[in-house]
């Protein structure tokens, strides 16, 4: 364990992506453009179904092997546009037993998630095992990732609020990709969104009100849920609209069964 942890430090020493203080990955070296176009065609690997998902790459302490006999949990939280981690990262202390994957468009921000939850799981053995991140456009390619049923938590946090009436149709929010998300989510799980932008505030509420498979949380059962109190305090975004005074529109809503 000593050598292990000695030629971790002699290695951060020789590369300056690395901070020698923290063991953590320099941000500055994976910054990339705040959004992606998810219409574009990105080239990156997409498993052909979810019994394809290789769970011994994502969470190798629990999953030696990518045996399907051994699944004997899956993953139930999705961060769709995970962008630095901040959230993954918090949540797997909340929720330690829980499997849970960051989703995510841009290369060298997937690729700085990935070092950061390895630096985490040196750092502190045994903790940060139940979290990952994969590159992948989750406008197209959620049922590639998820059974149905299988989600317990979707977050939507700070998406791309596409601002030109035109590009609306890229909204990560919007009434066919909620079928999707709908499908993906069992009966009780819960979908959180968060924006600094009032207009699309409204039409992800919107979205999801005017759905038959969703319906608002009450105010009691948003004060319980620790998750919600990560929305503006977990990921880069967030703290910087806090930082700026800065008002947040949220909403939370939870799958429900379809009218008979």
């Amino acid at each position: 364990m000593i050598l292990g942890l000695t030629l971790t430090m002699l290695e951060n020493d020789a590369n300056p992506t690395i901070s020698k203080s923290t063991g953590l990955p320099r941000k500055r070296f994976y910054r990339a453009r705040a959004h992606s176009n998810p219409l574009s065609d990105s080239h990156f690997p997409v498993p052909i179904s979810p019994s394809e998902v290789d769970y011994s790459l994502h969470y190798p302490q629990l999953f030696p092997s990518n045996d399907q006999r051994d699944r004997s949990k899956k993953i139930e939280f999705a961060d769709i546009g995970c962008g630095f981690g901040g959230l993954l990262i918090s949540l797997s202390a909340l929720f330690p037993e829980t499997l849970m994957i960051g989703m995510e468009l841009r290369d060298k921000v997937t690729e700085y998630v990935k070092e950061r939850i390895l630096a985490l799981r040196v750092a502190n053995p045994g903790q940060y095992q139940n979290i990952s991140v994969d590159r992948t456009n989750s406008m197209k390619y959620i049922p590639n990732y998820f059974e149905k049923a299988q989600l317990s938590k979707m977050f939507f946090l700070f998406p791309d609020p596409h601002f030109k009436e035109k590009n609306h149709r890229r909204r990560v929010i919007s009434p066919h990709l909620l079928d999707e998300y709908a499908y993906a989510l069992r009966v009780g799980g819960i979908i959180y969104t968060i924006t600094d932008v009032e207009e699309l505030g409204d039409w992800m509420k919107t979205c999801l009100e005017n759905h038959p498979l969703f319906e608002a949380l009450t105010l009691e059962e948003l004060e319980a849920d620790p998750a919600v109190k990560l929305l503006c305090s977990a990921t880069e975004e967030g703290q910087k609209v806090a930082r700026n005074e800065g008002q947040t529109f949220q909403a939370v809503y939870r799958r429900i069964s379809a009218a008979p």
